[in-house]
């Protein structure tokens, strides 16, 4: 499955060198503290709001016995109805209260945020800011790294540049905690670092 989670993004990997300083001991690259601090400040805030905890737990509970099968099947579709331009789940998908939230959050980033997607406890998309490239995030590193194996940490992925945008993108996961502090689902964005 594709890394990012919107289509037309295919990456390079010659970076900057002054985005990957390395000290010894710590090879931590210089843009994650900066993204670290963004998600904390600015998107947590956002996803930790009674609309989007309200939105994944309805999903958690409408799909709470869906098996792995019924999830790929799922995720089949959507990717295929994608490929033939026939839109129906994404469309779905789109239409929902927390996905317009989501598009607002984005469009007032002043481009930092370039997708801003939250999944349910099974790593299927609750609701989305723009078109992802798959509906089920749960075999992906966003998800392996951050629900799946009970993290509380950010986990956010190699920066690559956007060959369209031609724009150093990085995407932050982290887990969503309801107001009793139980893992509920996943939060992911795309951020554009160049616009930090």
């Amino acid at each position: 499955m594709a890394r990012w989670g919107h289509r037309g993004t295919t990456a390079t990997i010659g970076l900057a060198a002054f985005l990957f300083p390395l000290t010894p001991g710590f090879a931590e690259p210089a843009y994650i503290p900066l993204v670290r601090d963004y998600v904390e400040r600015q998107v947590r805030p956002m996803v930790e709001t009674p609309l989007v905890l309200k939105a994944i737990a309805e999903q958690n509970i409408e799909f709470d016995n869906v098996s792995e099968m019924d999830m790929r099947v799922l995720d089949e579709t959507y990717r295929s109805e994608i490929d033939r331009h026939h839109l129906y789940m994404v469309k779905l998908l789109l239409d929902k209260s927390v996905s317009h939230y989501l598009k607002t959050r984005q469009d007032a980033s002043q481009g930092a945020i370039v997708e801003f997607f939250v999944t349910d406890s099974h790593g299927l998309n609750v609701g989305q800011s723009t078109i992802t490239t798959d509906y089920w995030q749960g075999d992906e590193e966003k998800y392996l790294k951050t629900f799946a194996n009970g993290s509380r940490e950010i986990f956010i992925d190699r920066a690559e540049r956007n060959e369209t945008t031609q724009m150093l993108e990085t995407q932050a996961s982290f887990v969503v905690l309801d107001e009793e502090e139980k893992p509920i689902g996943v939060a992911t964005v795309t951020i554009a670092i160049d616009a930090l």
